[in-house]
């Protein structure tokens, strides 16, 4: 099995195009923390602190693989600098599967579970309304149906968007427009999935970062109507985070989690970013799956996150 076993040619040409910004800024922080140095010390630690921290690994995160580096020499009494980067990647590698993160190799989805129930939450901007409609367009190129619920009811904008993304991507859509009450939106639209038979249904949400308790009410309400119609729906909560905005991503996310039971992880714009760092702090702080990231414009650059290819990719010398 090769090392780029799950992904096509063109796939892994569009993560390692997508990473490429992180991986120049990574690099070239890591030559200029190790120069003039041929072992790894302690000098050369500090500055590879700061290295993982100003690529927005996160403070709890870095500190973990910095642990793990001092506990690696002590072992082998001798690690020369040339050795770092193979190193490196290995931790953090290992770091990310003693997460919950798994590696996925496609848009599958339970088949015990029809219709499939997403619900999708996040912030205004991040990308949200975009990886709804390439999520869409990725389960129809694997045959299945997918049905949309316009439940972002506060912005006539998000509603009209999700619009043009069914025509787009060519998959029904429930809506009842700007201002309707998100909960009954969600519900008809699940009730519609269930009597069209649909594979997949999948509910935006509003993207509004306002007081905790109203959000927990509001996605806590629309939880309980599309419960009614499938008991355990939504089977998956999809957050989904801009990592362009790094650290600012990580605290989304911890509003997020304190709102509902958050089960997934969506990380955009990767390509635009010289912080995809933040990937590796998310998933090790919050023990979510990272389960899509998109690493373009096209259709077909929202990629199932696989550990294995995001670290051989970040670490590749290509």
């Amino acid at each position: 099995m090769g090392i780029f076993s799950f992904l096509s040619k063109d796939k892994k040409e569009a993560l390692d195009k997508g990473l490429n910004k992180t991986k120049e800024n990574f690099f070239s922080k890591i030559a200029k923390a190790i120069a003039g140095k041929s072992t790894v010390d302690a000098d050369v630690l500090d500055n590879l602190e700061e290295v993982l921290l100003t690529s927005d690994v996160g403070v709890n995160t870095t500190l973990k693989i910095i642990k793990r580096l001092e506990d690696r020499i002590a072992k082998d009494k001798y690690v020369g600098t040339s050795q770092l980067n193979a190193i490196l990647k290995e931790e953090i590698a290992s770091l990310l599967t003693e997460n919950n993160t798994q590696d996925i190799s496609d848009f599958s989805i339970p088949s015990d579970k029809r219709p499939y129930v997403i619900m999708v939450v996040g912030v205004n901007g991040v990308g949200k309304t975009t990886t709804i409609g390439k999520l869409s367009y990725q389960f129809k190129q694997k045959g299945k149906n997918v049905l949309l619920g316009a439940a972002d009811t506060f912005r006539a904008a998000a509603v009209d968007q999700l619009i043009i993304w069914s025509e787009r991507v060519g998959v029904p859509i429930v809506s009842q427009g700007m201002n309707a009450d998100p909960a009954s939106v969600a519900f008809d639209a699940v009730s519609s999935a269930v009597a069209k038979n649909s594979d997949i249904v999948i509910i935006d949400t509003a993207g509004r970062l306002h007081n905790k308790v109203n959000l927990m009410n509001e996605l806590g309400k629309i939880k309980k109507v599309m419960s009614k119609v499938i008991p355990d729906a939504p089977h998956e909560v999809l957050l989904v985070l801009d990592a362009s905005t790094g650290q600012n991503a990580i605290e989304q996310c911890k509003q997020f989690t304190a709102a509902t039971e958050v089960t997934a992880l969506a990380l955009t714009k990767l390509d635009g970013t010289a912080k995809g760092g933040v990937v590796i702090g998310i998933s090790d702080q919050f023990k979510i799956p990272v389960k899509y990231i998109g690493v373009g414009e096209k259709m077909e650059d929202l990629q199932p996150f696989n550990r294995t290819e995001f670290v051989d990719s970040l670490f590749s010398e290509e």
